[in-house]
């Protein structure tokens, strides 16, 4: 009867997780970065994640041998670290379209310090330079 209790309540665990924090590492940063830099910002994403994905499976058992329960602890700090941050830092995008990403940065509180004042052109025709000049 435990067993199944105990199943039943991961499966749970793993249910809410699926419905919460397990997307926003794809969907964020998707709908965060600008359309000139998107494409390189989540193919930069999709590598970081796998190398944390693959960090954590290579110590989870052993940081489970040693810390017992503490290392659900361990995680759930974590997930309080991740919702402060999401809560103060990450700027609401429901409802924005995509093109307008850049103002939402510009006028959001902390990270409106980090943006600058670049115009691309809307029609696309952004050229590159042809190379380094005499140095």
């Amino acid at each position: 009867m435990l067993r199944d209790c105990r199943g039943a309540f991961h499966l749970r665990l793993r249910c809410r997780f699926a419905w919460s924090w397990g997307p926003l590492g794809w969907l964020v940063p998707s709908e965060i970065f600008p359309l000139e830099i998107r494409s390189a910002a989540q193919s930069i994403n999709v590598s970081v994640n796998m190398i944390f994905t693959f960090l954590v499976a290579q110590v989870f058992l052993t940081m489970l041998c040693h810390l017992k329960f503490g290392l659900f602890l361990f995680f759930a700090f974590f997930v309080v670290i991740m919702s402060i941050f999401i809560y103060y830092f990450l700027p609401e995008t429901k409802g924005i379209p995509i093109e307008e990403m850049n103002q939402v940065w510009k006028s959001h509180w902390y990270w409106s310090r980090f943006m600058e004042d670049l115009d691309y052109p809307i029609n696309g025709d952004l050229e590159l330079s042809k190379g380094a000049k005499n140095v």
